[in-house]
């Protein structure tokens, strides 16, 4: 079995994106999202991982805003990155329109600089969330830049129901959110 890193596996074991891998029985749905931006990787890698640049990427009618943020940076970094064990809570509208608001705690369970981040879900809407950031450095037409890649498994819960709402809400709403961040990022990077 792979060795994990930071904290407990009590905040891993049900959140794994590949859980045969890990010889745990869960069912979980999986989404990933890549994209090229010609942006130096220490740069892109240092605005993903500010929690601050969240509401940057998000769509604007989902309202998100940072109720908490609890930063614990890597040994050694003195820049804003969200190391090992940070906890970042937020409120976001899940539905367009509704003046509902959804709230969610994320964790940092690893980092590696420049290379990748992962954040479960401590308290929210999901049985389980799992989302690796990943990111490499990639040259195309002799510019070079980063592959942002990411990667999430999650259980909706609620079964049946939750694999209703799965399909025909929970997924193409993430494709949605994450097709608004392919469009604004190229932007966002170069201000």
């Amino acid at each position: 079995m792979p060795a994990f890193s930071g904290l407990s596996q009590k905040f891993l074991w049900k959140t794994l994106p590949f859980a045969a891998e890990y010889n745990l029985s869960t069912v979980i749905h999986k989404f990933s999202a890549e994209q090229w931006v010609p942006f130096p990787l220490p740069d892109v890698f240092r605005f993903f991982a500010d929690p601050r640049n969240l509401p940057r990427i998000m769509p604007a009618w989902m309202d998100i805003k940072l109720e908490r943020l609890d930063v614990v940076p890597p040994p050694g970094l003195t820049a804003v990155f969200a190391g090992i064990g940070s906890e970042l809570e937020a409120s976001y509208r899940a539905i367009p329109f509704l003046p509902l608001r959804v709230r969610s705690v994320a964790i940092i369970t690893d980092f590696r600089l420049n290379q990748y981040f992962e954040d479960v879900q401590g308290k929210g809407p999901f049985q389980s969330w799992h989302h690796r950031h990943e990111f490499a450095e990639e040259t195309r037409n002799g510019i070079v830049g980063t592959i942002v890649r990411d990667r999430i498994a999650y259980d909706a819960g609620f079964g049946a129901v939750g694999s209703w709402g799965q399909r025909f809400t929970i997924a193409p709403q993430l494709q949605r959110t994450f097709d608004h961040r392919q469009r604004v990022l190229p932007g966002l990077l170069g201000s």
